[in-house]
């Protein structure tokens, strides 16, 4: 039996026995407790939970959610949790078995999903590129989903989720206007971001980037010399001097592609660290969604312009 099914067996036991021993929190006073697997997700949460939700995130600082697979420690973590939410789109890959089983004995809801279809980028039969958070106007039904999951738990708080909800959509609305006026700063011919896996194809068809992954949607993939000597032609063809690291990938990966440029007669620079698949350290403007994005535009824009 594969390790997702045997942690979605035991979590069905587990959701069993804690349903007869204890009453979920979403029907009296307590917080609303909700688990998130993604920062992204239990960020938004936050914002609109406010002080009606306590909200724990399984996936920290630098953990690459397409290799993620659940501990046991995360079993108690969502048997306990009221609302379980995450990103969906086949985003936690290793942890799909598990997150089915959860749907079926608590609210739990796939928020990226929410997104409409003809607004997803492709990547195969029903399959789509989950890595929707790199383009805010694309985010925000994301956002609504969150905040409708938390007025259905915790009716009798939602005027205070709308009223967050709005406040926190406003602030993205602005941090997007903000992030184009920034990026009009590069060259249209310098608009161009190599990284590690191609995690930003939202990003470059939203704000206008040629976007090449070493790797493809999922760091699970391979990548050979082929790959990296195709990397090294663009970047000494475009001219483009910085190629950029990813903080929950090894820079093994972007280092070959620097190497192979040096070795072809093109200086090419780490132009910075981005957060891709997961945020900066709880506490700090990188652990926000807000403040992710700002550090990834004022990367890109100060190593391209």
């Amino acid at each position: 039996m594969k390790r997702s099914s045997m942690m979605a067996a035991v979590l069905v036991i587990c959701f069993a026995m804690s349903s007869c021993s204890s009453e979920s929190s979403s029907g009296n006073g307590e917080k609303l407790k909700i688990t998130a697997t993604t920062s992204q997700v239990a960020d938004a949460a936050e914002q609109i939970g406010g002080d009606h939700v306590e909200v724990t995130a399984l996936m920290g600082p630098g953990v690459d959610p397409h290799l993620y697979k659940a501990s046991q420690g995360d079993t108690k973590k969502l048997t306990e949790a009221d609302v379980i939410l995450y990103s969906g789109l086949h985003l936690e890959g290793k942890m799909e078995d598990i997150l089915t089983k959860i749907s079926a004995q608590k609210p739990a809801a796939a928020v990226a999903e929410s997104i409409p279809k003809e607004k997803l980028i492709s990547a195969g039969e029903n399959m789509y590129d989950p890595h929707v958070w790199f383009s805010i106007p694309l985010w925000l039904p994301a956002v609504d989903e969150v905040e409708t999951q938390l007025k259905k738990a915790k009716p009798q708080y939602a005027d205070d989720f709308e009223k967050n909800a709005r406040e926190y959509k406003e602030n993205l609305k602005y941090l997007d206007k903000k992030s184009r006026d920034k990026i009009s700063t590069i060259p249209e011919k310098s608009r161009v971001l190599v990284t590690a896996h191609d995690a930003f194809a939202y990003f470059g068809k939203e704000y206008e980037f040629e976007v090449r992954g070493l790797q493809g949607l999922s760091t699970d993939s391979d990548y050979g010399l082929k790959d990296v000597q195709k990397l090294v032609s663009l970047l000494a063809a475009k001219q483009i001097k910085a190629v950029f690291v990813e903080s929950s990938i090894s820079k093994k990966s972007i280092n070959a592609v620097v190497e192979g440029a040096k070795e072809k007669g093109h200086e090419v620079m780490i132009g910075g660290q981005l957060y891709s698949d997961a945020m900066g350290e709880k506490g700090t403007k990188e652990g926000t969604y807000t403040g992710m994005f700002s550090h990834n535009i004022d990367t890109i824009v100060d190593s391209l312009k």
